[in-house]
């Protein structure tokens, strides 16, 4: 039984929504997954907030159509289509989708659309090479903390060299004294 009118439209409508949350999306093909197999990528790709949605090339193409950010996906709109939401960390979808791909190598990265550019499978890995929020974070605190470190260790080796010199003074003065009564 084939999908009416309305049904289409829901979907598209619903398509629509979601893209206006979502920050990236990735197209793979997914021929020869079986439905376990998407219900494990879907499960994987869920903690990093991306929903998987396998739908027709023609409903993700009415979704797209005159909307400038998400255009460029109707160049990866072909065979079996999924396609990857991603809506928080796109990092760590990428990651998923790769070690799921690795696991089943069974899918294939067409492309990807990303604020109204079409990405290449080069970009999208290198977008998942980056690192992630949460170590960016860490790197930055790391980084401001060795800097306050840094300068702690400054302004106290300031009154502790100063304070050396003095007695170096005071050990010259008393040395010089010593000479010169023994004279």
């Amino acid at each position: 039984m084939g999908r009416t009118l309305e049904d289409k439209k829901a979907i598209v409508a619903e398509l629509k929504e979601t893209l206006e949350e979502t920050q990236l999306i990735v197209a793979i093909d997914y021929k020869g997954l079986s439905v376990a197999e998407i219900t494990d990528l879907r499960n994987q790709l869920r903690p990093t907030g991306t929903t998987c949605k396998v739908t027709k090339n023609t409903l993700m193409r009415k979704a797209v159509e005159g909307n400038d950010a998400w255009e460029p996906m109707k160049e990866f709109l072909s065979d079996s289509s999924a396609f990857l939401l991603v809506k928080e960390d796109i990092g760590g979808a990428i990651k998923a989708y790769q070690a799921f791909q690795k696991a089943s190598k069974k899918t294939e990265l067409r492309g990807g659309v990303m604020e109204g550019r079409a990405l290449s499978e080069a970009d999208i890995k290198a977008i998942g090479n980056l690192p992630s929020k949460e170590q960016l974070i860490a790197q930055i605190a790391g980084a401001i903390n060795g800097v306050a470190t840094k300068l702690a260790v400054g302004i106290k080796e300031v009154p502790s060299s100063l304070g050396r010199a003095l007695q170096a003074y005071v050990d010259k003065e008393g040395g010089d004294d010593s000479g010169s009564e023994a004279a």
